[in-house]
């Protein structure tokens, strides 16, 4: 070494671009996660609203006699069950009859709107529940989840 020189202080420029590429990494990482744990708090819109239905449902057969059909969504009581959508609009409803028509059953769905903030969400395309209170979900591929445990919670 020669007297009177020092190394230079700082970062070299390789330091630098692996400091950049391991932040980068990290960054992509938790937008990833945070994305995922955003569709699964979003999902609650659907969930939600599906619960708020049945119990709208089993007011509307005690008064009537029979469940009330999809048309009657967001008519007001006693003729419908005055529900117009889900809370952030994230998911449409729909009210399939039962096997024996609305006197014997229904199945209400919540399914993602197409653009919409859940457009992404593979895994909990379309939410169910029947009269029973029987919950399912379906995927976007139209595969029917486990008993849509992992959509529900």
């Amino acid at each position: 070494m020669k007297a009177g020189w020092q190394p230079a202080a700082g970062f070299s420029l390789i330091e630098l671009l692996v400091a950049l590429a391991i932040l980068a990494i990290l960054g992509s990482l938790a937008v990833g996660g945070y994305r995922q744990q955003l569709r699964r708090t979003n999902r609650v819109d659907a969930t939600t609203a599906l619960l708020r239905l049945a119990a709208a449902q089993e007011k509307h057969y005690a008064q009537n006699g029979q469940y009330a059909a999809a048309s009657a969504l967001s008519l007001p009581p006693p003729a419908g069950l005055g529900i117009a959508g889900t809370e952030r609009g994230y998911y449409t409803l729909d009210i399939i009859p039962g096997a024996g028509g609305l006197a014997t059953g229904y199945t209400a769905t919540a399914t993602v709107v197409a653009g919409g903030p859940q457009a992404d969400d593979e895994d909990c395309w379309v939410f169910t529940l029947n009269e029973r209170g029987l919950r399912g979900a379906v995927n976007r591929s139209g595969d029917a989840m486990p008993s849509g445990t992992d959509c529900w919670r």
